[in-house]
């Protein structure tokens, strides 16, 4: 599938910018899920014009109108993403392949946590959010992946190429069924109970699982969402900040050409207003990318 703007990300910032790119005559093409969304089952209030109302309902909204201008969404995660040829390549859950001349990042910047008790305190010390960023640190060492999603699948049979021993911990799982089925051809070990805790002397040395499972291991993978921003970014060259969020220019451009981001991934104030206006100046700034490039 080609596209001039990919947009990565369907909250308010992403949806901003599909519009804006779609109305500039762009053929837009826009992954994620709505729920993933931080607007999602929110009341929002501080909007201008707008009273209490549902952040489901105003997602819904805005989303008719990017389709009405010819915004195409797939409702998918992004699973890979690659900078090939002067063109930007990813790729979604179900293996669709979408190559793009400019790219919108606006994903957010919430990694979600597991709550269990050691994950905090031995974060950094084998509990890692990132397979992507830190699987050299695994060559010949056995790991657990810990998540539902399409993301968990991708990054264990992704750890299978370094670890000595791949688990993956799913009790509820939701990962599309053709990554699931390559993560155990891969010979990822599955478990189908939720971690209880996470246990060792100063480092990683085991998962406790619900069920009562003991898993011996020497790195907790915790994969519970969405590609998140920062591996995406540094998959197409852009390098985040140290707090993940992504330095952008007035027009929201970052230092690579053709990408773009905005939204709660460029920082404070995590705010619908911000969000939304961001999103306006990206999908704009893309779109006029796209038609000086031609």
């Amino acid at each position: 599938m080609d596209a001039d703007v990919f947009v990565i990300g369907s909250g308010p910032s992403g949806v901003q910018a599909a519009i804006h790119a779609a109305r500039k005559k762009m053929a837009v093409v826009v992954a994620g899920k709505p729920s993933y969304s931080s607007m999602a089952g929110t009341e929002i209030e501080n909007y201008f014009g707008v009273g209490p109302r549902s952040g489901d309902d105003i997602l819904a909204e805005g989303i008719s109108q990017a389709k009405s201008f010819g915004a195409v969404f797939l409702g998918q995660n992004v699973v890979s993403a690659s900078a090939e040829g002067g063109r930007f390549v990813f790729v979604v859950e179900d293996g669709t392949q979408i190559s793009a001349k400019s790219v919108i990042i606006a994903t957010g910047v919430s990694r979600k946590a597991l709550g269990i008790p050691g994950e905090k305190a031995l974060f950094g010390k084998g509990v890692s959010y990132c397979a992507v960023c830190d699987c050299n640190f695994y060559k010949g060492r056995k790991v657990v992946l810990v998540g539902n999603d399409s993301e968990a699948a991708v990054s264990a049979e992704m750890m299978t190429k370094y670890a000595s021993e791949t688990h993956w911990a799913a009790w509820d799982m939701s990962a599309d069924e053709s990554l699931v089925r390559k993560a155990s051809e891969a010979g990822v070990i599955m478990h189908g109970s939720k971690p209880k805790a996470i246990e060792g002397d100063g480092k990683v040395e085991r998962l406790v699982l619900e069920d009562g499972t003991i898993v011996p291991t020497d790195g907790v993978f915790i994969e519970l969402g969405a590609k998140s921003s920062a591996d995406i970014a540094m998959d197409i060259g852009v390098m985040p900040e140290i707090d993940d969020s992504i330095k952008v220019g007035a027009d929201c451009s970052t230092e690579v050409p053709g990408v773009f981001a905005c939204g709660d991934v460029t920082g404070k104030p995590w705010q619908v207003a911000k969000a939304v206006g961001q999103g306006c100046v990206a999908g704009t700034a893309a779109a006029d990318y796209v038609r000086k490039a031609a």
